[in-house]
């Protein structure tokens, strides 16, 4: 056990850093990347800016695996996603070099000889991955530890507002005619003199309807629509000058800014029940009657889960409403903290039942919204001591994250342009 190595799954900011911080505790990592490229996910969202600030948004023990190259670390700053990895998360990748194997989609996790009913020296067998290959080759091989850093992004909640796909949702969005993330600036301006809906009250919903309020402030003709669940408005611009990360402050203010001025119809209290296709366009249909205008497209940007098909044999224990750890789910449950009232945490908040699995990063959250890279790096160094042994060092879990008051928002800087995005990492 002590000679195999340790598998990191998904080579996203949390991943990266997991394999850094194993690395100096003299652990050799195995990265599992599904995607061709280090940080998968992010380029997705590479055109929207981040909340976080520079310095919050590079790990310690990454930068000190970095600092032999001649890297410097930005200064300054809240870099879009690209920016993040193009500065940073791409150098990290390739100073890893070989530990990452890319193409590899996990397809699942168990014990060797052992399915998830068998106990008898259950802990002392390594982990068995199975991971598919680009050509769709499976292959099967076995490590010490297993370090789930994959993420949500994936995994889109859906248009149904009660957990399951709409009716007619799939058939829409494989139409083409339903997305699930924030549109580029190029596909925004595609939605000039059309109808689009926007679904979702978080930051990527703020973040789309500023890009297409912007769109609709320049050419007559386009209509946008806001659909929200919530009964009322209330705090969904966020809390004013109690947030304290700027960016995601002046995003709430902006959004506040695009409804005031008339670019945007607000549908609240609208519990998608079906998508009806009509032509080219798409009729969301809600749980009592209501019915929107056809839309000739629909984002729908109403959060994630995570995906635990592949973990099916290990045996986890998982909060049953928000799908994180369960020592670790009533410090994030969204209706109780902000993500700046989150106290520090680590291995031991992220234990299972299935000694030496750890789920870290926004999959560690569940279904729980607002994740700080920050959190996920003093996730990622806490376990890496846990499994070299260090125990002391693992439970000294130490963070210090911006008060801010509301997650679900802001609202800030009177001077913001309408046009300028902002969102919080997925990652």
């Amino acid at each position: 056990m002590a000679r195999l190595p340790v598998a990191v799954i998904g080579a996203g900011p949390q991943g990266l850093a997991a394999a850094a911080h194993l690395l100096e505790r003299d652990i050799e990592p195995v990265v599992l990347e599904a995607g061709m490229k280090p940080a998968a996910a992010v380029r997705e969202w590479g055109h929207v800016r981040m909340f976080s600030a520079w310095d919050e948004l590079v790990d310690a023990a990454a930068a000190r695996l970095l600092a032999p190259t001649g890297w410097t670390a930005p200064q300054g700053g809240y870099p879009t996603g690209q920016q993040w990895i193009d500065a940073y998360l791409a150098p990290l990748a390739a100073a890893l070099g070989e530990r990452i194997h890319y193409g590899a989609r996990v397809s699942g996790v168990s014990r060797r000889g052992r399915d998830r009913l068998v106990s008898a020296d259950r802990d002392g067998q390594p982990f068995v991955i199975h991971v598919m290959d680009r050509d769709g080759t499976e292959s099967r091989f076995e490590v010490s530890a297993v370090i789930d850093a994959s993420g949500t992004w994936y995994q889109p909640n859906p248009v149904g507002a009660d957990g399951l796909p709409a009716i007619g949702e799939r058939e829409a969005a494989t139409a083409g005619v339903l997305s699930y993330a924030p549109p580029t600036a190029v596909q925004a301006a595609a939605f000039a003199g059309k109808h689009v809906v926007i679904v979702g009250s978080g930051h990527s919903a703020m973040t789309a309807v500023i890009e297409v309020a912007a769109v609709a402030q320049r050419n007559q003709g386009t209509r946008l629509t806001w659909v929200m669940r919530r009964g009322e408005v209330g705090n969904a611009f966020g809390g004013g000058a109690a947030d304290a990360l700027p960016q995601r402050g002046a995003l709430g203010q902006r959004a506040r800014e695009a409804v005031d001025a008339g670019l945007v119809e607000l549908a609240t209290g609208f519990r998608t029940e079906g998508v009806r296709l009509v032509d080219d366009t798409a009729v969301l249909v809600a749980e009592d009657g209501r019915q929107l205008p056809a839309a000739e497209h629909v984002v729908a940007l109403t959060g994630f889960r995570p995906d635990l098909s592949f973990l099916t044999e290990m045996r986890l224990d998982l909060d049953p409403v928000l799908q994180a750890p369960v020592k670790l789910a009533p410090e994030i449950d969204p209706n109780v903290h902000s993500c700046g009232s989150v106290p520090p945490h680590g291995a031991q908040e992220l234990a299972h039942p299935e000694t030496g699995l750890y789920l870290v990063g926004m999959k560690s959250y569940g279904r729980a919204p607002t994740f700080l890279a920050m959190t996920g790096y003093e996730q990622v160094r806490s376990v890496a001591a846990e499994l070299a042994g260090d125990y002391d060092s693992a439970r000294r879990v130490g963070l210090v994250l911006p008060e801010t008051g509301v997650c679900s928002g802001g609202g800030l800087s009177a001077d913001a342009e309408l046009t300028l995005s902002g969102n919080a990492s997925p990652q």
